[in-house]
C-alpha cells in the first residue's frame, strides 16, 4: 500500500537513518569486519562514462540505509572505467564505508540485455537495483525506495529519472496519464499498443518533479503511481525477476537493441504488479547516451500485443 501525502518514511537504521555497517571517516582505516549478504545490491550496467560513473557512485556513497553493495559490469574496450581516477576513488569511498564493491570487466559486448543478465546472475541479495551509470541519487532515496518496496509487496518499485535542465518547462499535456495508487500496487498487463503504455511521458524532462511539487509530500514520505516502465532506476525483488525469466532472453536479440528494461519490467508487472515512487530523487546527467543502434526494439520481437 503506498503511503499517503501525509506520510513519512523511515528507512532501516537508527532514529537519524544511519544503517549499521555505513562507517564514517572516523572509521575508515580501522579492519573490516565480514558482513553477510546485503539487503540490496546495486547492479550498475557500464560503457564509456568514466565521469558520469564517478558521480553515480558518489551518489550512493550519500546514502543512509539499507545495507547494500555494489556490482559493476563494464564494457569499456579500451578498459575498464575504475582504472580512471574519479571512479578509482569513488570504489574505495564506498569500500571504506563498509559497502562491498565487486569489479567485473565483462567482454565482448553482446547487448544490454545480455549486459543486464550477467550482472543478474551474479547478485544473491534479496533486492536488487538496476541503475544506468549516468544517475545521481538524493541521499535517503534508496532507504524510500526499499522501504515503498517492502510495504507494497509487488514486483519492483521504480525511481524515473529526471532532467533538471527542464525545471522551467512545464508540460501539462505529458503529465495528463498521472495516477496514484489506491490501495495495493496490483498486476497489470500492459503492451506498447494499450492507452496505458501512454504513462510513459510522465518521466520526460522534468514532469516528476512539477507533479511533486503539487502534491506537497512531507519530506521523507512517497506515494506510488501507476507506470508503464521506468528507466534508468529500478528496484526489483529479485525472486520475483527470476520467476519472471530475467534477462534470459537476450539470447533472442541482436547484440543492436532497446527496451530490453521494458520488456522485463512489463514481464513482472503482469504477474506481480510495479509502480513508480514520487519524489523521485534519482537525477538523470543527461550525457549523451551509449546505446545508438535501437533498430530493433525488443517489446516488438518478444511480446505479444
Amino acid at each position: 500500500m503506498s503511503h499517503g501525502p501525509e506520510a513519512t518514511s523511515q528507512g532501516p537504521g537508527d532514529a537519524t537513518g544511519h544503517a549499521p555497517g555505513r562507517r564514517g571517516a572516523g572509521e575508515w582505516a580501522n579492519p573490516l569486519t565480514p558482513a553477510g549478504t546485503p539487503e540490496v545490491q546495486v547492479l550498475i550496467p557500464s560503457y564509456g562514462r568514466q565521469d558520469a560513473l564517478a558521480v553515480t557512485l558518489a551518489g550512493l556513497a550519500a546514502q543512509d540505509g539499507p545495507s547494500f553493495g555494489v556490482i559493476i559490469s563494464d564494457q569499456t574496450e579500451s578498459g575498464p572505467a575504475w582504472e580512471q581516477p574519479s571512479t578509482a576513488a569513488m570504489v574505495r569511498v564506498l569500500q571504506a564505508q563498509g559497502r562491498p564493491v565487486q569489479l567485473e570487466h565483462h567482454l565482448p559486448r553482446r547487448g544490454m540485455a545480455e549486459q543486464r543478465d550477467f550482472l543478474l546472475g551474479l547478485a544473491e541479495s534479496p533486492l536488487v537495483l538496476f541503475l544506468d551509470n549516468d544517475i545521481w541519487l538524493e541521499p535517503g532515496m534508496l532507504a524510500r525506495l526499499t522501504a515503498a518496496l517492502r510495504e507494497a509487496g509487488c514486483g519492483f518499485v521504480g525511481s524515473a529519472v529526471q532532467g533538471l535542465s527542464y525545471l522551467d518547462d512545464v508540460r501539462p499535456d505529458e503529465q495528463q496519464p498521472f495516477e496514484l495508487w489506491d490501495g495495493p500496487v496490483r498486476p497489470e498487463r500492459i503492451r506498447r499498443t494499450d492507452e496505458a503504455f501512454g504513462r510513459w511521458t510522465l518521466h520526460n524532462a522534468a514532469n516528476l518533479a512539477h507533479i511533486a511539487a503539487r502534491l506537497r509530500i512531507p519530506a521523507g514520505g512517497w506515494r506510488l503511481y501507476r507506470v508503464a516502465w521506468v528507466g534508468g532506476c529500478v528496484l526489483f525483488d529479485r525472486q520475483a525477476l527470476l520467476d519472471c525469466g530475467g534477462f534470459a532472453f537476450w539470447k533472442d536479440l541482436p547484440a543492436a537493441h532497446a527496451g530490453e528494461d521494458v520488456v522485463a519490467q512489463l514481464k513482472v508487472m503482469e504477474r506481480f504488479g510495479g509502480a513508480g515512487i514520487i519524489p523521485s530523487g534519482a537525477v538523470h546527467l543527461e550525457a549523451p547516451t551509449t546505446v545508438v543502434d535501437r533498430s530493433t526494439e525488443a517489446t516488438e520481437v518478444l511480446l505479444d500485443e
